[in-house]
């Protein structure tokens, strides 16, 4: 009951201001999810009902009130290939087997390996997200010519574009100083339209980049044979996108996390995000995911709850069906100067104030991310990458930690008191440690303040073995871990080692005391 009357209170809290940012943030959706669905190479209305269902089950079912899902940009470059290779059908089922590989991942509570992803691949990420909106404005500043040829607006219509961005931006920017008791780039996009369309200026609009009017997405199975072949076809294509929207999901969540100083529920959204998409993709819909600009103008517009997604998500289909000739007259240049705004806010300036006090892998890091993200738009491979480097530099550092103290004890017996881990990354310097030739006949390797830790440990302690058994003499280990003497247990068929039996005692960076 308790719980019931918790996830109730989600929609309770701050109603004004929930609805009020709701609103604003299916303004700022909508010229995103056109542009994304044209990208994609499907129609407008087909991203704008996929924002719909998505922004709609992932605020009722997700695990981070507040964070606002749609038809992203990353998924939507994914599938490009696929629609102009085999059709919008073979897209709709790549979408459903889509959600149900992130149901299942969310199932198995494999969201919490986010928890890997290290505090630069973080930044590179959101800077590199940012720099993604950025350059998707640019775009907006562009026309097209009678022989669709697109250029850069120029003359008096770029003055003015660039005059009513600065007019919003500066709204969005000073009206919080005077007054919170509206959203600041709601306010901005009223303010900038009407000037627009009661002065009658002639501008860029929402309805010149494709008309929104039409209906609500209905239920449709996707038209493809159920055959093994298609199977082949959708399914990297299914594989892709769910990884690439549950990295921008999580991610995304993370950041809120930190911006509100809650903490979301990574596996619960997993599985939301998947039935969000299965929805989308049995309603002829596009993949999709957290949205990090449309979350930031929705947290900056004080939305908290589930309510603000769910209004967000309403306010779409009231577009479609009922508003279209006024959004479509919205211009451009007031949603452009509230996304300038949110590409302000979502930047890390506070990585670049930090860069000569981070380490340089760090650094390196954070600016591989941030490019990759920004040029391919593969958020799972600039992550992917990330951790990649991170860890090979992580094992790098601690490889070069294994340190040996050396003394012989009064019965004439070598000691080898090993320090830092014995893992893949360290066997080389450990071997070298060794002189075999010149050691007494009994050899001791006490493992106190060390560990040994895989398959390369247990082979390098083998070999060792082998070397001090050819010279004709004795090699034991001592203090080893439990878990670093089930390895060797493990490993009995392949290697022949001397297990010296211990009192109890605490090893160092493990997590069992024995």
């Amino acid at each position: 009951m308790s719980q019931a009357l918790s996830y109730f209170s989600q929609y309770t809290h701050n109603v004004k201001n929930e609805i009020l940012a709701g609103l604003t943030t299916a303004l700022a959706l909508v010229p995103e999810v056109v542009a994304f669905a044209l990208l994609a190479h499907i129609s407008p209305l087909v991203g704008i009902g996929s924002a719909f269902i998505i922004c709609l089950v992932t605020s009722i079912f997700g695990g981070r009130p507040g964070m606002i899902s749609g038809a992203a940009g990353s998924v939507a470059v994914v599938i490009v290939s696929l629609v102009v290779q085999h059709g919008v059908e073979y897209l709709f089922a790549a979408v459903a087997l889509m959600g149900l590989i992130q149901v299942a991942i969310g199932l198995l509570r494999l969201g919490k390996f986010i928890r890997l992803v290290p505090q630069p691949v973080v930044y590179g990420f959101v800077n590199g997200l940012a720099l993604i909106i950025f350059m998707a404005q640019l775009e907006q500043f562009k026309v097209r010519d009678a022989a669709g040829q697109e250029h850069w607006l120029a003359g008096a219509p770029l003055l003015l574009m660039l005059g009513l961005v600065a007019l919003t931006m500066a709204i969005v920017y000073f009206l919080p100083k005077l007054t919170k008791a509206v959203p600041a780039s709601l306010t901005a996009i009223i303010v900038v339209s009407a000037l627009v369309i009661l002065g009658g200026l002639e501008t860029k609009s929402v309805g010149d980049i494709a008309s929104i009017a039409g209906g609500l997405p209905t239920f449709h199975l996707p038209q493809v044979p159920l055959e093994w072949n298609t199977l082949v076809i959708v399914f990297p294509y299914a594989v892709i996108m769910a990884l690439v929207g549950l990295t921008e999901s999580l991610l995304t969540l993370t950041v809120v996390d930190e911006m509100t100083d809650t903490r979301g529920r990574g596996n619960q959204d997993c599985v939301a995000q998947g039935l969000a998409n299965i929805t989308s993709g049995f309603f002829g819909g596009m993949g999709g995911c957290a949205m990090i600009g449309q979350t930031m103008v929705n947290l900056e517009s004080r939305g908290r709850g589930r309510l603000s997604g769910v209004v967000a998500a309403l306010a779409l289909a009231l577009f479609v069906v009922a508003g279209s000739s006024l959004i479509e007259r919205l211009p451009l240049a007031a949603l452009v100067g509230v996304m300038f705004m949110v590409v302000i806010g979502t930047f890390e300036w506070a990585s670049l104030r930090i860069l000569r006090r981070m380490p340089l892998t760090d650094v390196l890091v954070m600016v591989l991310v941030t490019a990759v993200t920004a040029i391919s738009q593969n958020l799972a491979l600039a992550v992917l990458l990330g951790v990649v480097v991170s860890a090979l530099a992580f094992a790098w550092e601690n490889a070069k930690r294994i340190r040996a103290r050396k003394y012989l004890d009064e019965a004439g017996v070598k000691h080898y008191e090993i320090y830092g881990p014995l893992f893949f990354g360290s066997v080389q310097a450990f071997g070298e440690k060794f002189d075999v030739q010149n050691d007494p006949n009994d050899v001791i390797i006490d493992f106190k303040e060390s560990r040994v830790a895989d398959m390369s440990a247990i082979e390098a302690l083998s070999k060792l073995t082998e070397r001090y058994h050819r010279a004709g003499k004795t090699l034991h280990l001592r203090h080893l871990s439990p878990d670093c003497r089930q390895l060797l247990r493990n490993a009995g068929p392949i290697i022949d080692v001397n297990i010296q039996e211990d009192p109890l005692y605490t090893v160092a960076g493990a997590n069992t005391y024995y």
